[in-house]
C-alpha cells in the first residue's frame, strides 16, 4: 500500500507488481459481488473469488500462494487503508440502493458529476463520500440510524420517513428463489 498521501495504482505481491482496478465504478461492481447482491447463490468464498479477478485483470497469472496476500491488499484497499473496525449492527446505507443519493452528495462535495469522469480513484470517491455534508443521503442515514437503535424520529423525521419509506428502508438482497420466482413471472408475462 502507498502512504497517506499516495493512491495504490498496483499491488506488490511477492515482490511482483500486478495491476488493479482502481475506478470506484468497478469497486462499486466488486462490492455489489461481495455483499451477494450480484449472485445470492454463491457463498461467501465463491464471492470473494469473483471479486478478486474483477480486481486483479491479470488474476490467472497470479500464483495461488499469493491469493491470500492479494486478499489481504483488496481488502485494506477497499477501506482506503484505514484501520476503523466496522460497526456493529445493520447497515445503515447500500452502495447499490442508495446511489442516486450518494451520487447527489459526491457530486455536491466534489463540485462536479463524478459520474461523468472517465476515471476517479475508489479512494477519491471516498474521500469526496466521507464530505458529505447535509443532504438527502445524511437524512435518509440518519433516520435509518434512529430506526436501528429504537430512538424517536422528530415529527419532521417522521413525515420524511413517510412519504420516503422506499428511499429510507433497506432492500435485503434476492435469494436465489426469489429471483427464479421473479424470472419465472416475467416469463409468464412475456417479458
Amino acid at each position: 500500500m502507498t502512504g497517506a498521501w499516495g493512491l495504490p495504482m498496483q499491488a506488490e505481491l511477492g515482490g511482483v507488481r500486478y495491476a488493479i482496478r482502481s475506478d470506484y465504478r468497478d469497486v462499486l461492481e466488486l462490492l455489489r459481488w461481495l455483499n451477494g447482491q450480484a449472485d445470492p447463490a454463491l457463498d461467501q468464498s465463491e464471492r470473494w473469488y469473483v471479486a478478486m479477478r474483477l480486481f486483479y485483470p491479470e488474476f490467472a497469472a497470479l500464483p495461488q500462494p499469493l491469493w491470500p496476500d492479494a486478499t489481504q491488499f483488496l481488502t485494506e484497499f477497499l477501506a482506503a487503508g484505514r484501520r476503523e473496525q466496522p460497526r456493529p449492527g445493520p447497515a445503515l446505507m447500500d452502495w447499490q440502493q442508495d446511489a442516486p443519493l450518494i451520487a447527489a452528495g459526491i457530486s455536491k462535495a466534489a463540485g462536479q458529476d463524478v459520474r461523468t469522469l472517465p476515471y476517479l480513484h475508489w479512494w477519491s470517491f471516498l474521500a469526496w463520500f466521507d464530505a458529505i455534508g447535509e443532504g438527502s443521503f445524511a437524512t435518509v442515514v440518519a433516520i435509518r440510524d434512529k430506526l436501528r437503535r429504537g430512538k424517536r424520529l422528530e415529527n419532521w423525521e417522521l413525515d420524511y420517513y413517510r412519504t420516503h419509506r422506499a428511499v429510507v428502508e433497506l432492500r435485503g438482497v434476492e435469494s436465489a428463489e426469489e429471483q427464479a420466482e421473479k424470472r419465472r413471472l416475467l416469463e409468464l408475462l412475456g417479458g
